[in-house]
Order: C-alpha cells, then structure tokens, then sequence
C-alpha cells in the first residue's frame, strides 16, 4: 500500500542519489555551479585535504574539526573526499609503505588534537642563559605603555620563554610580561622603575616564574642571533654604514624633513616606493641596494648616535653615517620570473634530503637568476605560492634546475649535474618531521614529538640523511656542495657560485635584492619552537656517527668538510 508519510523521504533519497551520479560523471560542471553559488553570496566553504571547514561554525565545533556529517554541506564533503588524492611524497626507498602509515597516523593526530596545542614553559632561569637579561620590574601605563611594539595576550599558557621568543623573531630588543598572561616588545623601555615585590604573578602556563603584575612588567634584554632582524614598526634596521662616494647616484631621492624621526623618515620613502630609507641627519634618503651601497661593512653603531630632531630619544645618523631601515616597500629588481626560452640539454638536479632547505634555494635561486627552478614531484601548495615550474614535467628543459629527494644510482645518473644542499641532520630531521605532520610552514604536534612518531621517524630517517650525501657523492658526474647554513650566513657569495655553476651570468644589484626578501613563503615562525631537545643520548650518538662518515666523504672527494656547528664535539 502506498505510504503518503514516506513519499518525501523517498523522493529526497531518489534526489540526492541523481546528484551524487550527476557528480561523479560531470565533476567540473558541478564545481562550476558550485563556483556560481559561491559568487552569488552562498555560504563560504574551503576544502582541504578532503575535509570541510564552513565559514561559520555549527554550535560547540572546535577550530580545525571537521563538520557532523549532514552538517556544512555533508555531502559536497564526500564527494570530494572520493576525488580527492594525496600529493606525492618522498622517502627512503625502503620507507615508502611506512611513510603511508605515518602519514596517515599524523593526519589523525592532527584531527583529535588540533595545531594550537601550547608548548610547556621553560623556566626563566634557563631562559636567561645565552638568551635574555633581566632587567627589573617597571611600571606600566594602559594609555602610554613601557613597551609600544607589537604584543599579544594568553590567559591560560603564557611562559617567559614564549614572550621572549615572540619579541626576538620580530626583531625587538626587548620582552616584558604583565598580569602573568600578557606579553608586550619594544626596542626601548619608556618607564620607571618599579619595585621587584610588584612584580608578584605567576606566569599562567609556567608556576614559579614571574610574569609582571598589575600594571607591572618584568623585562628582558633580548640577545638576538646573528640573522635576527632588529625592527622599528614596519621597518627593519639594517645598521650603521658609511656614507657612500655618490651619493646622489647611490640614494636618489632625499629631503630635509623638519623635526625628522625615525618614522618620518620610514614614511618618506615608503610614500615614494622605495625599500631602503637611510636617515642622514639632517637629511633622510631612499634608494636600493647596490654595488655602490651593497649593506654587507657594518660600522659600530656608537658613530651614527646622534639624536633626532623630532625624538631626542632615537638616533638619526650623522653626515658620514647613515642609519639604514629596511621598508615594507618590496625591491622589485629580482621578481620578474619566466622558463628558459630554448629547452635546455643539460638537466641539474637540485638534491638535499627532506628538511635541508631544497625549497629555500629554489626561492632564491629563482630570484637570482628569473628563472623558474623545476621538480621531481608534484606540489600544488608550492605550484600555488609561485614555483610554477613545480608544474613542468622534471624532464621539459624549460628550468634551470629539478628539485629531488631521491638517492641511488639510477636515479642520480639521470641528472648531469647537481647542487648538492646539506644541512645539520639534527635541524633538518626536526625539519622534515614538522612538514610531515604540520605541512611546509606548520608544526607537528605534542602528540607526534611525545609519542612513537619521533623515535621511529629518527630511527628510520637518520640513516637516509647520510646515505643521500653519500649516493650523490659516489654517482653524481658534476657536484656542487652547499652547506645550508653557510648559505644562510654568506647569503650573497654562496648564491652568486650557485648561479655560476648553473652556467649563468651573475646580476650583483639583483642578488643585493634577494638579500632583502630572502625569506620567501615557506619560513617557519619561531613562535612554536621546542622548548626541550628531542633527541635522546642514544638518538644524539647514533647521528654524530653518521656525520662522521659523511665528513670523511666530502674530505676523501676534496671537498670542504662539515660545518663546525655540527661536528660531533
């Protein structure tokens, strides 16, 4: 007998079952009407990795989880997860299915923990060490504050390790930490100071260290690395230099600025779309950098300390020397970027084992050179951030290189040359280990560090870190090393012999323009570094072993050796 009361689930089933047919045999018309609705005002919905995340919310979802199904468009949902394939990946020859396991592993951790797990504070003590000074308490103001850079508030996690940490990777001088939870950074300190008692909180995610008071601030001096950028706002300091022999050609445009600052002279030549603004008391200056002007001879700063009009708090430089801030204005000298125009014989492999700076270099070697760098494998979040070579069969001879992972004879013997990128097993293992379970700039979890993941990825990694170098070394027809983190300190020399050995003139004033945006897209932020070393005595003697042999490789081809940074001591 025919039931009225089921009709309209019926006929609802009998829909959707044609919709979902209608989809597995026309997919691009269905996204296409799928794009329409979108355009017309529909609901915003991002698709990754075969999950769905709506732009609004269902009531108690937590962020990164995906939608109940028949929630947020359950069903687009499920045909995309049986479309959708995961990009290729690289491993140890003898890893692959085990890769497969881990990866899938990880994707589950990652759906039960999220990435905004804290890390544990360290405690301030050994934070200080090689890191931070303390200074004091000082009294803070809600209207005219100690600290006036850049900050940032957590009322359930907040460590000292973790302010500093925030305030060094951008660049400021100094780290304050207030009602045990807030963390604030600024290049000076412009307060009293207070008594030590006054700073009497507890930090919320560290018990026994200090973290400020009410309206009070525990403040570090901040010993920033090497690399570190000091930043004034939007503008990072370059330094003290010598006043350049032509100046008019060297910094075209300049003006006296009546009660010049710091900021004046930042706004100047970012209005006038320069990158460099040059405060030369009374003048400020833009320009690039240049042969003339390369940035590479600092001076002691003590020679350009000479108060500003506008601020008698700040330093303006002199008439011989200039203080230089780097803008926000982008040096397009170095951007324009196209494939080789006749197809090129010779194929260049760009090798290094996994979390040793291969995309790094592609960045830079690109910008150096104009010409797309190209890949072994296929990476659409590489392909969507500008590597558009990623998209180029390995074998087009449209590139000037091929980006690789893979060892052995076979494979290494399809290249004519290669540029060989080595880097500390102990940085580049954590490396890999952070793109494998957090993509090219996340991090892994606290469920995959603490867990069986790192001990089981370091056991079957580490040997592959060597054996890679080792194969390149034995079968390659022409290597060139390159240590990462002597490209990292000698940017411009280690970059200009790359460019050479690919057979290319070189551009000065274009790699003085790497030099300022030599970042690119795929640098991790410091914020969610490890508070802790990984690596366990047994971990530690098993890698110092393998650098060893790799050492001896490299001196037995007569090449130089490891990196002191890294020899086993």
């Amino acid at each position: 007998m025919y039931d009225v009361g089921m009709a309209p689930g019926r006929g609802m089933a009998r829909l959707m079952l044609k919709l979902r047919r209608y989809v597995r045999r026309r997919p691009l018309r269905f996204l296409f009407f799928v794009l329409l609705y979108l355009s017309a005002g529909g609901s915003l919905v991002f698709l990754r990795s075969g999950e769905t995340v709506v732009g609004h919310q269902w009531p108690g979802a937590e962020e990164g989880r995906v939608a109940p199904e028949g929630q947020g468009f359950g069903l687009i949902s499920q045909v995309f997860r049986e479309g959708w394939r995961p990009p290729q990946r690289y491993d140890p020859p003898w890893l692959k299915q085990k890769s497969q396991e881990l990866s899938k592993r990880g994707r589950e951790g990652d759906r039960a923990v999220g990435w905004s797990r804290a890390l544990k504070g360290r405690s301030s003590k050994d934070s200080e060490e090689g890191r931070a000074t303390y200074l004091g308490c000082y009294a803070d103001d809600t209207h005219k504050r100690a600290l006036r850079g850049a900050s940032f508030f957590d009322y359930k996690k907040m460590t000292v390790f973790r302010c500093q940490d925030n305030c060094a990777e951008r660049g400021y001088l100094y780290a304050g930490l207030e009602f045990g939870a807030e963390c604030y950074c600024g290049h000076k300190v412009q307060a009293a100071n207070a008594s030590e008692s006054e700073c009497n909180m507890d930090c919320k995610g560290e018990r026994g260290s200090t973290c400020g008071g009410a309206n009070r601030l525990s403040v570090y001096r901040l010993e920033l690395s090497q690399e570190s950028a000091r930043r004034y706002g939007s503008a990072i300091f370059k330094g003290c230099f010598r006043k350049p022999e032509n100046i008019n050609l060297t910094l075209p445009i300049g003006a006296t600025i009546s009660n010049m600052s710091i900021d004046k002279c930042v706004d100047f030549c970012t209005e006038k779309e320069f990158p460099l603004a040059v405060l030369a008391n009374p003048w400020c200056r833009c320009g690039f950098p240049t042969v003339a002007f390369p940035l590479h001879e600092r001076e002691d700063e003590d020679l350009c300390q000479q108060h500003c009009p506008g601020d008698d708090s700040e330093s303006c430089g002199t008439e011989e020397y200039f203080l230089v801030y780097q803008t926000q204005v982008q040096d397009k000298r170095c951007m324009d970027r196209h494939f080789l125009l006749s197809r090129g014989k010779q194929l260049t492999a760009l090798a290094s084992f996994p979390g040793a700076g291969n995309t790094w270099a592609r960045h830079l070697i690109e910008l150096a050179t104009g010409i797309y760098t190209g890949s072994y494998y296929f990476d659409g979040s590489l392909y969507n951030k500008g590597f558009k070579g990623e998209r180029d069969h390995w074998r087009s001879g449209r590139t000037i290189c091929i980006k690789t992972h893979e060892s052995g004879k076979k494979e290494i013997e399809a290249f004519d040359s290669a540029i060989l990128m080595i880097r500390n097993p102990f940085k580049a293992l954590m490396a890999e280990f952070n793109r494998k379970y957090g993509g090219h700039v996340g991090f892994a979890s606290q469920t995959h560090w603490k867990g069986k993941d790192w001990p089981e990825f370091v056991k079957n990694y580490a040997p592959w870190w060597a054996s890679h170098t080792l194969d390149w070394l034995k079968f390659g027809k022409r290597v060139h090393v390159v240590h990462f983190e002597e490209l990292k300190k000698d940017l411009f020399t280690q970059l200009r012999n790359m460019v050479l050995f690919l057979g290319l003139g070189v551009s000065e004033d274009r790699l003085l323009c790497v030099e300022g945006q030599k970042d690119g897209n795929f640098k991790r932020s410091g914020l969610r570094k490890l508070e802790y070393d990984p690596y366990t005595l047994e971990m530690r003697a098993n890698i110092d072993g393998l650098i060893r042999v790799v050492d001896r490789a490299l001196r037995d081809r007569q090449l130089p050796g490891i990196p002191e940074e890294y020899r086993p001591r």
